[in-house]
């Protein structure tokens, strides 16, 4: 029996297990335990949590994530996503706020702050003639 909070999520917890892996699209509205593999996109309205064994092949989009294992691709988390030690990103991060374990390995772009618009870059001020 699912539990509802007063936002309407589900306080389910879903779980891949070691030696499981997953190929296809995953979306739910609870929170996702991953051991095991999945290659595809993973979206979750709740707390993503990649154990050190875990592993994704894919866009994740969620609302907190804490990431132990390895991730290769685009990750959007719209508050905050911790890479712990033995975690590997590789790929473009977006989100509000990051912490980054030393160990962690990071190999790609981010950027922090709203993560529901696009951020725009600001013009160069230099111009042709300055160089």
């Amino acid at each position: 029996m699912a539990l509802k909070g007063n936002s309407g999520s589900s306080t389910e917890l879903n779980f891949i297990g070691k030696g499981t892996q997953i190929e296809g699209n995953i979306r739910t509205e609870s929170s996702i335990h991953v051991a095991g593999t999945i290659i595809g996109k993973l979206i979750c309205k709740n707390t993503v949590t990649l154990s050190e064994n875990g592993r994704i092949e894919g866009d994740v989009e969620a609302v907190n994530a804490v990431i132990g294992g390895k991730i290769k691709g685009k990750v959007i988390v719209s508050e905050k996503i911790v890479l712990e030690a033995k975690s590997s990103l590789i790929g473009e991060l977006k989100a509000k706020k990051l912490i980054i374990d030393e160990g962690a390995l990071f190999d790609g772009t981010s950027s922090m702050g709203v993560t529901s618009a696009p951020v725009a870059t600001a013009p160069s001020s230099k111009t042709e003639k300055d160089s």
